[in-house]
């Protein structure tokens, strides 16, 4: 019974890993944005200096294929006091600053400030850049040009510890499942946000009897996932490193995961019974085609 259910898991986890083209692709642009970036504000063309990654990237849980890369950088303090003292929504100019320095290095791509960030359209990846100025004690302030305009503190290292600590705590599982789970709301748009899954994750396999436990017991994992998962509707949580502001994940993917949840239980029946392809089929539904319909044992 379950001959299928280890290795059919370890095929969709390896699937959902980027390659290395993907990952030298991101560096090549990263790169070139940073050197940009450190040669207007820090009168140097380091590559890597004052740029860090946040989000998937950041925390180690992107999906292949790769939509998007969030780019910290950091700006010199005098360019937060200069701009905190000029009138009107002085976070959209600030983006707009980032931008016009971008486009002086990239004429030929669609760049443009949107919310938060400094949307930098390559044919390939798209790097969202978004100015960081350090706060004493920790976090950063980050540019909301919402509403007029405001600084908002935010905490991305905290986020990075949070998932290092959970990966190691249940053997790397945290950072399986919460591909997973976003292979699944990608492939059935589901409106739930990457940062959303990752936290549920984490608090799901810390009350999870076999959070430990490798490949075989996948399928249990993410059945009992999903039925986690239809129990936190219309619930939410404090964001990580300011435990301040409250995250409301409403009930709008509630009925998507009622029925990933029904998907799951019958592959489980199948895998139990070590009828593969049914399995397959049912897991298909929920993962799309980065899951085999068959394993090779």
């Amino acid at each position: 019974m379950w001959n299928y259910v280890r290795r059919r898991f370890q095929l969709l986890n390896a699937n959902l890993m980027l390659n290395n083209e993907q990952v030298e692709d991101a560096n090549t642009k990263l790169k070139g944005i940073v050197s940009t970036l450190n040669r207007s504000f820090w009168d140097c063309s380091d590559e890597s200096k004052n740029g860090f990654l946040v989000g998937s990237w950041g925390k180690g849980t992107v999906v292949r294929p790769p939509n998007d890369v969030d780019l910290f950088f950091i700006a010199p303090n005098a360019i937060f006091d200069e701009f905190n003292g000029k009138a009107g929504n002085v976070q959209s100019q600030l983006l707009q600053r980032f931008r016009s320095n971008l486009l002086d290095r990239y004429p030929q791509t669609n760049i443009r400030g949107d919310g938060q960030v400094v949307v930098v359209g390559f044919n390939s990846l798209t790097i969202e850049v978004v100015p960081a100025f350090p706060i004493f004690g920790g976090g950063y302030n980050i540019c909301d040009t919402n509403g007029g305009g405001r600084w908002k503190a935010v905490d991305p290292d905290a986020e990075i510890v949070g998932m290092n600590v959970a990966d190691d705590q249940f053997l790397g599982n945290a950072r399986k499942l919460v591909r997973m789970i976003k292979q699944w709301a990608r492939h059935r748009n589901v409106p739930l946000k990457g940062f959303h899954i990752e936290h549920l994750v984490k608090e799901f396999l810390r009350q999870s009897s076999y959070a430990r436990n490798d490949e075989y017991w996948f399928d249990w994992l993410v059945r009992d996932f999903f039925a986690f998962l239809i129990g936190k509707a219309n619930s939410g949580f404090l964001m990580p490193g300011n435990h301040i502001e409250w995250i409301d994940i409403g009930d709008a993917w509630k009925s998507k995961a009622e029925r990933a949840h029904t998907k799951a239980l019958n592959a489980c029946d199948y895998e139990h019974r070590d009828i593969d392809i049914l399995a397959g089929l049912e897991w298909e539904e929920i993962f799309g085609n980065m899951v085999p319909t068959t394993v090779t044992l």
